[in-house]
């Protein structure tokens, strides 16, 4: 885009834990990324927390398992979503490593096809920094990721 200016930097914080601090200058306004890892009940987390606005994929759509007609309904999904947003699809082994590498990119929203969906059209619906979960309708799924992008806050 002409007349846009773009800034990258990068550094190191080392107190206690290490981060990766990636600091990303947009039209003279910073948006700062934290990259690092937590524990998580006994398990290692990598997470980069871009700025949902920042992030590269703003959600995944996960199939919680390749049958019962769960991919076709998140690959609906997905092609729904990608009208408006960059959305990843991903299928491929236990649903929480997906969400593992979806930490590790830094997608804000992950988005689970699960037997749930099937009886009442709704999904789960995960947020990268807190790991919460709620049930929200299909339908309503384009609102619900706005609202919760407008809405968010470091953690």
């Amino acid at each position: 885009v002409v007349g846009d200016v773009v800034q990258v930097f990068i550094g190191l914080i080392v107190h206690r834990e290490m981060h990766l601090v990636v600091g990303i200058k947009f039209n003279g306004r910073v948006f700062n990324v934290l990259a690092h890892e937590e524990e998580v009940k006994g398990d290692t987390r990598i997470v980069m927390r871009f700025h949902p606005r920042m992030a590269p994929i703003k959600a995944a759509i996960l199939p919680l398992v390749k049958r019962d007609g769960m991919p076709e309904i998140a690959r609906t999904i997905t092609e729904d979503l990608r009208k408006h947003f960059r959305i990843e699809y991903d299928e491929g082994g236990a649903v929480g490593r997906r969400y593992r590498r979806m930490d590790e990119v830094g997608t804000p929203f992950c988005i689970t096809v699960d037997s749930e969906t099937l009886e009442n059209d709704t999904v789960t619906v995960r947020d990268r920094d807190s790991m919460e979960q709620h049930r929200v309708p299909i339908a309503e799924l384009r609102t619900h990721l706005d609202k919760s992008i407008d809405a968010w806050e470091a953690v």
